[in-house]
């Protein structure tokens, strides 16, 4: 997806705090998950959980999320 902003003026807010702030805020109200959040802020899963946790955003573990770590673990210890 191609997001289309007006320039902004760059002393404000750079391109990489806006894409962390949008993904933060969509990851609070319940949009996307951590993982998504962490593409779209351009980091790894834990560094993008500790911005949220220093910011006061509490974890929503959803049934996506879960199915993310399955995943995971089936990659780490297949059967």
């Amino acid at each position: 997806m191609t997001l289309d902003l007006p320039d902004l003026d760059s002393t404000a807010i750079s391109q990489e705090e806006l894409r962390l702030e949008l993904a933060c805020a969509l990851y609070a109200r319940g949009k996307i998950s951590a993982l998504t959040g962490s593409h779209l802020a351009g980091m790894d899963l834990f560094s993008f959980q500790g911005v949220l946790k220093d910011r006061g955003v509490p974890r929503n573990y959803t049934l996506d999320d879960l199915h993310e770590d399955m995943k995971s673990l089936k990659k780490l210890f297949p059967a």
